[in-house]
């Protein structure tokens, strides 16, 4: 919904996914250095996951404080389950969602597990 409606306007919109976003006018060349930790901040969920199991939301909490402690400003980190938005209840494929501030910009992106 969010990139229907961004490519139906005529105007940039500041919400992009966050691999893409060296193309954003809004971020300035540090920003644009930094904004590679967000897919970052999702690998490193995704490996403790794979790794450790348990508690999924320990490990989104271990991203929002990564991302933190680099100046971000996290709204969320979600492991869901792929086929629809609700939390894992088994041994299913998954989705790490998230979105974070990066100065004025918000950054969405997402990692299938």
């Amino acid at each position: 919904m969010i990139w229907r409606t961004a490519a139906s306007s005529n105007r940039p919109s500041p919400v992009l996914r966050s691999l893409s976003a060296w193309r954003n006018g809004y971020l300035g060349e540090a920003e644009r250095a930094e904004v590679v930790r967000l897919p970052l901040a999702f690998k490193a969920m995704t490996a403790a996951l794979k790794n450790a199991g348990g508690d999924i939301s320990a490990f989104g909490a271990r991203a929002i404080a990564m991302l933190r402690q680099r100046g971000w400003k996290p709204d969320y980190t979600e492991v869901l389950r792929r086929a629809d938005p609700h939390v894992p209840t088994g041994n299913e494929p998954l989705v790490v969602l998230g979105a974070a501030r990066l100065g004025n910009t918000r950054l969405i992106d997402n990692l299938e597990i």
